[in-house]
């Protein structure tokens, strides 16, 4: 969209076929995602990016999840999505400083550049919002570099460039999986629901005289922002037909935030399990079972220290054998490079796994930090 404003700007594109174009995008792209959300969700007709901008944007809601500084997008977000520093650096300077390649640069970059500038006014910010501007920066970045690439045999310093330019695309691949290997526990929340799954049979076969025909679970916002979805949701009793069999466990699960519901003791004796990240705010008689831990930064560990990344116990019970080789390998060789000083990710308690206490079941004290 915001391409196709600076295109009428410039008189690139008229309002007849920017209307046309656009009408004919609409209808064909809601007419796939319409329906489908529609199935997903269970109410016909919706229209989700509709739902979000009523909510975030005519409501001005959009703080109630958060807010970051202005610069937020410039400072964080952009660095961090494009990754490579030498793209800002090197290639998108190159790219704006040689007249051959300043105009295409200016048509790619400038509406981008805009509509970041527009969104830092929400005061609401996440990277998702604005990753449509990275097409656009990394082709003018791509400019740069190939205007680098090209002049290899003209001097020195553009073969050091171009070197320079090949080592910083191998480095941020390996950064990157490095990343998407520690990525994994920013989600807490799907952790302590996958785990939830476990613990919930086995319980079951351990105490018979508790068995349910329906587990009744309440998931609090940190457990829904962190990987809760209903991917990764049970059938429930009001499944369609085969779906669900008479001998599947049945589960109904709760979001609700409504703050005069989470106040009422009544409304918490519904529920058998619940996924928390502050126990004090849980009313009633319950149990911590497990508590599931989560990304808070990292560290430099001396050669007397233990990874934690190697003693990470909360994942899914079949990719611990992949993780636990790859971050032991890792851990091993890096340690060999550096004479046994390395960078370990922090962890943190995050989401508890909370079982409600029966009256005849010791009582479990709880409240303080855990």
């Amino acid at each position: 969209m915001h391409h196709s404003l600076f295109c009428f700007i410039n008189r690139r594109l008229t309002i007849s076929s920017a209307i046309i174009s656009g009408c004919i995008g609409a209808a064909i792209g809601l007419a796939l995602t319409v329906p489908i959300d529609s199935i997903f969700w269970r109410r016909f007709p919706l229209w989700p990016e509709l739902s979000a901008f009523g909510y975030n944007i005519l409501q001005s809601q959009s703080s109630n999840w958060g807010t970051s500084p202005w610069h937020f997008y410039f400072s964080s977000a952009l660095p961090r999505l494009l990754f490579n520093p030498l793209i800002y650096i090197l290639c998108l300077f190159i790219v704006f400083t040689e007249p051959g390649t300043r105009r295409q640069a200016i048509n790619l970059v400038f509406p981008s550049i805009a509509y970041v500038i527009l969104y830092s006014a929400q005061p609401h910010k996440e990277w998702r919002f604005i990753i449509y501007v990275i097409p656009s920066l990394l082709t003018a970045a791509a400019l740069g570099a190939h205007w680098i690439w090209i002049r290899q045999s003209k001097a020195l310093v553009y073969r050091i460039l171009s070197l320079a330019l090949v080592a910083s695309v191998i480095g941020s691949f390996g950064a990157s999986g490095v990343m998407l290997a520690i990525s994994r526990l920013n989600y807490p929340g799907a952790h302590a629901l996958n785990r939830l799954h476990e613990l919930v049979p086995l319980h079951q076969a351990q105490r018979p005289d508790e068995k349910l025909d329906a587990v009744h679970v309440h998931m609090d916002v940190l457990s829904c922002m962190t990987g809760v979805t209903r991917f990764l949701q049970r059938p429930s009793p009001d499944s369609a037909p085969g779906v669900r069999n008479n001998k599947t466990l049945a589960w109904v699960y709760d979001k609700r935030e409504d703050e005069s519901k989470l106040l009422d003791p009544l409304f918490w004796q519904q529920f058998d399990w619940v996924l928390a990240e502050r126990v004090e705010r849980v009313i009633g008689r319950w149990e911590v079972v497990e508590t599931i831990q989560a990304y808070a930064g990292v560290r430099i560990i001396s050669p007397n220290e233990t990874s934690h990344t190697t003693i990470i116990e909360h994942e899914p019970r079949e990719g611990k054998g992949a993780w636990r080789k790859v971050l032991g390998y890792a851990d091993l060789w890096g340690r060999k490079v550096s004479g046994g000083w390395w960078v370990d990710v922090k962890l943190e308690p995050s989401i508890r796994v909370l079982k409600r206490q029966r009256d005849d079941a010791p009582v479990m004290v709880m409240g303080g930090d855990w």
